[in-house]
């Protein structure tokens, strides 16, 4: 999944709904389930999300929505083989980045 947000220090939980394609009480769940994800709030308790929240939701959406893992599957996964598991996201993301760019050659053609 290819995630379209502008290059932030921080961004609001609406955004990052939307650029999920989820509602925003699911990023909220999966931050009290989740130790990795630890946005910033400021005084009235509003989030804000770093870059390296942002590919922290992408690797969790990655396993629980893409590939059907459970949450308790998915944080198993993360703690184990994390650094397995980025390599190999790192790889997909990029891949599908090539591939989007290809389409829209091919779209302009």
């Amino acid at each position: 999944m290819h995630i379209d947000l502008p290059e932030k220090r921080y961004y609001g939980i609406g955004e990052v709904a939307k650029a999920f394609g989820v509602n925003t009480s699911l990023i909220r769940f999966w931050e009290k389930e989740f130790d990795v994800l630890q946005p910033k709030k400021n005084a009235k308790g509003n989030r804000k999300f770093t870059p390296e929240d942002i590919k922290n939701l992408k690797l969790i959406h990655h396993l629980v929505k893409e590939r059907g893992f459970t949450l308790e599957g998915a944080k198993i996964h993360l703690k184990e083989d994390k650094h397995k598991i980025l390599s190999n996201f790192d790889v997909i993301e990029k891949l599908q980045k090539v591939r989007a760019e290809l389409v829209k050659i091919k779209e302009n053609l």
